[in-house]
This record gives C-alpha cells, sequence and structure tokens, in this order.
C-alpha cells in the first residue's frame, strides 16, 4: 500500500491549494480526481471576483494553473473514485478503484454537484437538452432558444453566458427577486435577450429525442402553460459529495461536513475544505482559502504526531 504524508480527495480550487501548500511544506502529497481538474470552477466562463486577475479569468485556465503550481512541488495526482475512508490507529487508509492508498491526514475537498430539478423529463432527457454546464454546452445552442432555472449567481451569470450564443435565453425563477449578486442582476436586466420569468417552476420537461417543451406553472396565479424551447439548463443548488464518509465524518442536516475554524472534522487527522464543508461562501477565493488553512494545520497535527 502505497504511503503519503497528505492525501487529498479533490482536485477543484481547494483540493489543488492544499495539495500546493501541502507539497510546498515537503510533505509526500497525493491528491486523487475521480473526473477532470478543476471542479465547478472549471465549468465557470469567466471568474471575475478571484483577486488578481482584473479583467478575469476563465475556469479552465485559473484550474489549470493551480493544478501546475501544485505539481511544480510535487504534489502526484491519481485519476480514481474515492469509496471510503478506514481509521487504522493513526492511519488513515483512502479505498479507491485504483487500490488502497494510506496517509495520517487527509483532507476531504471532494466539492458539491449540481442538485437535480426533479421534474418528470429532466432525466429522461439529461444530455439530450438538459445540462448543468453552460461553459459545456453553449456551442450546441447557437441561434437557439434555451430556458435557464434558477436565481441565484450561478444561474443568472450562466444565462448572460448563454445569450452570446443562443437568439432567446429565458430565466425562470421560482420567486419575484433574484438571489444574485447586484452587479449580476443588473447585467441581466440590461441583456435584450434575455427575459425572466418571476414567481415560475418548471413542472415537466418534454420531447421526443430531444427536448422540444417545458410545461410551466406561475406560483402566484396558479396558471399553467407551455413554452417550446431547444435547451434547457439548471441552476437550483448543490448537493455535496460526502456519500463516502457518511458515518465516519459529521454531517449537518443538508450532509455538507462541519469543520472547525481551522478546518478539522469530529476526527482527528481528517480535514475538509471547499464546497463539501459547512460554510456560508461558496467561493473560488473561499475554497482556495480552506485548502491553504487545511494544509497548513495538517503540517502542525503531523509534527505532534512524531513529536
Amino acid at each position: 500500500m502505497e504511503r503519503y504524508d497528505v492525501i487529498i480527495i479533490g482536485a477543484g480550487p481547494a483540493g489543488l491549494s492544499a495539495a500546493l501548500y501541502s507539497a510546498r511544506s515537503k510533505l509526500s502529497t497525493l491528491y486523487i480526481e475521480k473526473l477532470s481538474t478543476g471542479g465547478q470552477a472549471a465549468t465557470t466562463d469567466e471568474i471575475e471576483n478571484y483577486p488578481g486577475f482584473a479583467h478575469g479569468i476563465s475556469g479552465p485556465e485559473l484550474t489549470a494553473q493551480m493544478e501546475e503550481q501544485a505539481k511544480r512541488f510535487g504534489a502526484k495526482k491519481l485519476l480514481a473514485e474515492v469509496k471510503g475512508i478506514e481509521l487504522a490507529g493513526a492511519d488513515r487508509i483512502v479505498k479507491t478503484t485504483k487500490g488502497n492508498f494510506v496517509a495520517k491526514v487527509v483532507i476531504i475537498a471532494s466539492g458539491a454537484a449540481p442538485k437535480l430539478l426533479g421534474c418528470p423529463g429532466e432525466q429522461e432527457f439529461r444530455s439530450r437538452g438538459v445540462s448543468y454546464c453552460a461553459t459545456c454546452d453553449a456551442a450546441f445552442y447557437e441561434g437557439a432558444n434555451v430556458m435557464v432555472v434558477g436565481g441565484g449567481d450561478s444561474a443568472v451569470e450562466e444565462a448572460c453566458y448563454l445569450t452570446k450564443f443562443a437568439d432567446k435565453v429565458t430565466l425562470v425563477h421560482r420567486r419575484d427577486t433574484l438571489r444574485a449578486t447586484k452587479v449580476l442582476q443588473e447585467r441581466a436586466f440590461a441583456n435584450e435577450k434575455l427575459e425572466i420569468l418571476w414567481n415560475t417552476v418548471v413542472e415537466e420537461i418534454i420531447g421526443t429525442d430531444v427536448v422540444e417543451k417545458v410545461r410551466l406553472k406561475n406560483v402566484v396565479t396558479g396558471e399553467v402553460f407551455e413554452r417550446e424551447i431547444d435547451g434547457i439548463f439548471i441552476y437550483v443548488g448543490l448537493k455535496p459529495n460526502t456519500e463516502f464518509v457518511k458515518g465516519l465524518v459529521n454531517l449537518d442536516e443538508q450532509g455538507y461536513i462541519i469543520t472547525d475554524e481551522n478546518m478539522r472534522t469530529n476526527i482527528p487527522g481528517i480535514y475538509a475544505a471547499g464546497d463539501v464543508r459547512q460554510k456560508l461562501l461558496r467561493q473560488v477565493v473561499t475554497a482556495a482559502a480552506d485548502g491553504a488553512i487545511a494544509a497548513y494545520h495538517a503540517e502542525k497535527y503531523l509534527e505532534e504526531c512524531t513529536e
């Protein structure tokens, strides 16, 4: 079984930041990712609130630079899915689809995945008109008529991004005000290609081979009506990727990992950082800070273990 000082689960901004700080402290460091590097940040077209980039930077470019920086100091990467963590005295054994790995410190930075809308048609037309990533799929909708569901930062930001490709974008929100930051709201209200349907929910996604229309309901008037569309992008929140640690570390009611300010969980030697942990603000900058704090404290923990 390969042994490391620190094993990091996840390669989004939190995981890559932890890998950088850990490797730069001369700790043998392995970070494990089951899909592609960057997490949710890598699906964002433009990040304009990460300090140091006055004119913004794309999510893929930013996270690629983060990974290059971590690798430069010696962090190693493994593409595999983590199935669980086992405690063996002071050791933490990380079980993956490519074997088991052991370390005294594990930093969980597995992030969060998009929540499903849960209406009929969503699963049936996934990847056939239903998408959760405008950056990934917008180019397929050049000149099309698309819909975005949600009212937070991601929904509004991606709706504006989609107007670069689609002829028309309709933003559907269940309330009468958006939750997105004011600057994003102003941008959306000024966009002539963007229409907002207030107090409206999607009841069903309809089509034959691909999405053709949606059935909508106004939650105030009760009116039910249909709109023809070519595709629908769903941004109604996130679900933490914590299935593999259920029963091991303390989670809140929504499944986020509970930590203290030093990113420590209730299990010594196991930390959590980024979107996967319970906190107020989930942004790239806070994820990167979490990763740095977790790795710094992990180093202190390892020093105490050897005293």
